[in-house]
């Protein structure tokens, strides 16, 4: 896979297909493998005329990691994706983040509004604004020794999947701690890009889709049928309006 440093951070990316551009942002403890490649994402976006590009976020993947949470936080990452986005020559992309990743493109959408041309924030609805809960039972979680001995249920969730995707643990935990940062009803209102929030309807997690949505000038909202907040990512209904959104945008 392609890599690129800039200030002495080490980042790994993939790069695929032709055509209008794409980024893509991976959620918290996932990758650019386990987010996109693995559910279709990327094979389907390279069929329908994309180039896609997704980026291993600091902490995660093959990407640098720290143990500092002080190196962490979306509006960090939120740079990495944009300094990506230089280092391909590239005048604007569409932007997709998933969880973490929407909150990410949020900050990057903010921040550099001419190299965004469009953004998906999928798995992450009023959450952005009025937080998804307390990180310390993840951190925890994570940096405890055996699975076993975890008792909160979230917590061993998130230590289990970091476990399948071989993550750096303690990366995570400082990642965790620092990369919920809340970002104002007024700042969201001033996205001006069209955006569409995909949220599935059984995620007791990211909030709600059409209270975020209201926010900006120009957003809608996709609802994805029966789904939580580990499965929406993959899900055909998901894809298929991102498709039809990109399409008529």
């Amino acid at each position: 896979m392609p890599r690129f440093s800039y200030d002495g951070i080490d980042l790994a990316y993939l790069d695929e297909g032709e055509g209008e551009p794409i980024l893509l942002i991976h959620g918290f403890a996932s990758n650019k493998q386990v987010n996109w490649v693995y559910p279709g994402w990327v094979d389907t976006l390279v069929k329908s005329g994309r180039r896609v590009i997704a980026i291993d976020n600091r902490g995660h993947g093959e990407s640098i990691k720290f143990h500092d949470p002080d190196a962490y936080g979306a509006p960090m990452m939120a740079e990495d994706a944009y300094e990506l986005i230089k280092h391909l020559g590239l005048d604007q992309v569409d932007v997709m983040g998933y969880s973490m990743g929407a909150r990410i493109s949020a900050f990057l959408a903010l921040k550099h509004p001419e190299k965004v041309r469009r953004v998906i924030f999928g798995g992450l609805g009023y959450g952005m604004i009025s937080g998804i809960g307390d990180p310390e039972p993840i951190a925890g979680a994570l940096e405890t020794d055996r699975i076993q001995d975890i008792s909160d249920r979230t917590g061993r969730a998130f230590r289990a999947f970091a476990e399948q995707t071989g993550s750096d643990r303690l990366a995570l935990a400082a990642c965790m701690r620092s990369s919920r940062q809340k970002i104002s009803e007024e700042e969201v209102s001033g996205i001006a890009v069209p955006a569409l929030v995909a949220v599935g309807t059984k995620d007791d997690i990211a909030g709600s889709a059409q209270q975020l949505a209201d926010l900006m000038l120009n957003a809608d909202v996709l609802d994805i049928p029966g789904r939580d907040h580990m499965v929406a990512v993959g899900d055909k209904v998901y894809k298929q309006g991102v498709l039809d959104f990109l399409s008529r945008a």
